[in-house]
Formats: structure tokens, sequence, C-alpha cells
């Protein structure tokens, strides 16, 4: 049913991501440096969010309230650019959807390793993220369909997109609460008990999310992919293409990855898909002919699946049960922290450097972070050990 929720959340994320920086940029006439800021900050405030509502899940013993009351905002936010065509209309519904999945993000994934232990969660995990791009996949797919028939009537597919949205928030109240999900009553309102969870986490918790933070330093938005794929020859609807592509082959990848990651250990398909982001971002740096943007756009999806569930996995294996909503929370907070910046450095860059030097920038960082967790991080052995229950 999570894997369900998301999927339809993402049908209707999804045919307006690819879209809207092509409507603030075209439509509206923003500038690369507005659009990279407005990615950044909404990231950050989500991710602000994803710490304190996590953290506030564990002390609850509650996970479900959060996931209904996350949904539904963003469900709310969808249809609003459509309603309120400027700048700021676009800028208000992206927060608010941003501040849905800030409250919902952590409680969900910590629900989702209630369902398993540590000999499956990439599996969990996997099959979550592939159902949820899976929407990622229909999204796209149904704006490029709509814009044929409709060409530029982007606040049209605005309004259109809150139907999946509305089943998505029904179908939340079909998600079951689990017994395991229970932990810690006091101080249910503290701001800052996300903090109080680092003191007391584990030295590899540790190691893993001081990783993953600095790998985000250097992580922009997608939209800058899109963006340069017009660069190399892509129509608008071509852009939409290619993030299908993408979001196709991280959906295949991502449980047979998940899998993989339980066997073997998620320390090394993680460098593994960090390996491939430094290869994409170089590529699309090189990138000239709108060929390349295609093959890229391939490899990005291989990418994400190696990254994004693996790591939220490895996660739950390092962290006691009722502590997973604090644990989750805290690295996406950190995370989104990162991306902030990422987003905003790489707006800079392409304004007053050039288009390719967010991707360089990127490239560079992203090796630096490889070598770090490869050094640093505790072995497999640690990771792959069961948490304390």
């Amino acid at each position: 049913m999570l894997g369900l929720v998301s999927l339809l959340t993402d049908v209707a994320s999804e045919m307006l991501y690819p879209v809207a920086p092509l409507f603030l940029t075209q439509t509206l006439g923003a500038s690369i440096v507005v659009l990279g800021t407005l990615e950044g900050f909404v990231e950050f405030v989500s991710g602000l969010l994803k710490g304190y509502f996590g953290a506030l899940s564990d002390r609850l013993g509650s996970r479900a309230p959060f996931v209904r009351a996350g949904y539904a905002l963003s469900a709310l936010a969808k249809p609003l650019p459509g309603v309120w065509s400027t700048v700021a209309g676009v800028v208000t519904g992206r927060l608010a959807d941003r501040l849905g999945k800030g409250i919902r993000s952590a409680p969900r994934d910590a629900l989702l390793s209630g369902y398993g232990d540590h000999t499956n969660q990439g599996a969990i995990f996997g099959l979550h993220r592939a159902m949820d791009t899976t929407g990622a996949i229909i999204g796209p797919l149904l704006a490029l369909g709509f814009l044929a028939l409709y060409p530029g009537q982007y606040r049209q597919l605005f309004l259109w997109a809150f139907l999946p949205s509305a089943a998505a928030v029904a179908a939340t109240w079909f998600v079951q609460e689990l017994p395991q999900a229970t932990g810690r009553k006091q101080k249910p309102f503290a701001p800052f008990a996300v903090f109080g969870f680092w003191r007391r986490a584990s030295a590899p918790y540790r190691w893993l999310v001081v990783a993953l933070t600095l790998f985000s330093i250097v992580n922009s938005s997608d939209v800058f992919l899109i963006l340069k794929a017009g660069n190399v020859g892509f129509s608008p609807i071509a852009a939409i293409g290619g993030y299908v592509l993408y979001n196709f082959t991280y959906a295949v990848a991502a449980y047979p990855l998940g899998r993989w990651s339980d066997s073997i250990g998620k320390k090394p398909v993680l460098l593994g898909g960090w390996l491939i982001y430094a290869a994409v971002y170089a590529g699309f740096a090189l990138a000239t002919q709108s060929w390349h943007a295609w093959v890229l756009f391939g490899c990005y999806g291989i990418y994400t699946a190696a990254t994004e569930g693996v790591a939220k996995a490895w996660i739950a294996d390092l962290v006691p049960a009722a502590d997973r909503g604090a644990a989750i929370g805290l690295q996406t907070m950190l995370a989104s922290f990162g991306t902030l910046l990422a987003s905003t450095t790489a707006g800079f860059l392409s304004q007053y450097v050039s288009l390719n030097a967010p991707f360089w920038y990127a490239c560079a960082g992203s090796l630096l972070g490889i070598l770090l967790l490869a050094l640093t991080q505790p072995s497999s052995s640690a990771e792959n050990s069961a948490p304390v229950t």
C-alpha cells in the first residue's frame, strides 16, 4: 500500500516536475539563478521537517498519521500554479508540496523498515522505490500526451495533476500501522530531539551520514540535467522523454540492486552508484549532441537505483527500530541542507560561469565523496549486523 501511495503521488508530481523549469523560465521568464535557488530552498525547508517529524514519530510511537497528513498537503499544492500562474504561485505550490514531503518522508521510511529486518531491508526499499518510480514514468508520459494535444498549456496540466494526488491520499487510509513503531513518549514536541539522537548514535551511522551529507553538497537538482538536455538539441517534449527514460531505468534496477545490497553489502552498491554519478555528470558536461543526453539519462537512473533506497536500507540496518524515524530524518535533513547549497551554487555557476560548470563541480565533488566513504566508513560486516530492536 505504501508503494501504491507513492506510485500515485509520483504520477502527479512527475507530470509537473520536468515541466516546472520550462514553465518558470520560458512562460514566466524567471532566470536560472531563481530556478536553482528555488529548488535548493524548498529542499532545505523539506529537510528541516523531515528531521523534526521523523523524531516526533519515534516519540509518539506512530507513523501513519504523518504519512496521511503529508500526502494530503502535497495533493492540495499540486494545482496551485494552475490557479495562481505567477512566479510566486509556482514558488508557493512547490514549497507546500515539499512541506508535505517533509512531514511524511521519514515516518514513511521508518514504517517501511518495520516490515522487514536486516536480511531484506534493501529489497523492501528497492521494491518501494521501484513502485514510486513507476509513477514517475507514467506521470511524464501523461504530460507528454497532454502537451502533444495542447501545446504550451502548462496551467491546465497543473490542474489535472490533482486527480492522482487525491487518489493517493485516499489510499493512505489503507496503510497499516505496525506495533514495533512504538517509541518514546516523553517530550513529544521537543524541536531538537533529532539532534539528541546524533549524540547517542553509533559510529558507523555517523560516518555514513557524514559521507551522504558531503555528497549532497555537490548533488544539485535534476532540473539542471533537463536544461542541459535542452541546450544540446532537446525540445521540451524530448526533455520530458529523457526524464522518462531515466525513471524507467531507475524503476527496473531499484529492486534487483536492493536485493543485491542485502547479499553483498550496502557499501559496494552505494559506491558503485556514486561512480556512475560522477561519470554521468562528466558526460553531461561534455555532451554536444542529443543522443549523448539520451544515453546519460539512462545511466543516471542506474545511479539513483543504486543509492537512494540502498542508503535508507543501510541506515535501517544500523539503528534500533524505535529510532529509525530520527535516524532517517536526520540524514535527509542534513542532505537537504547540502542540496540547498548545491542547487544555489549550480544556478550561479550556470548563470555566471558556463552551463557546463555545475557538472564539473558535481563530478569532482562526488569523487571526493567516494574517497571519503571508501577510506573511512566501517567495513560491510558492521553495516550488515542486526540492530538492537
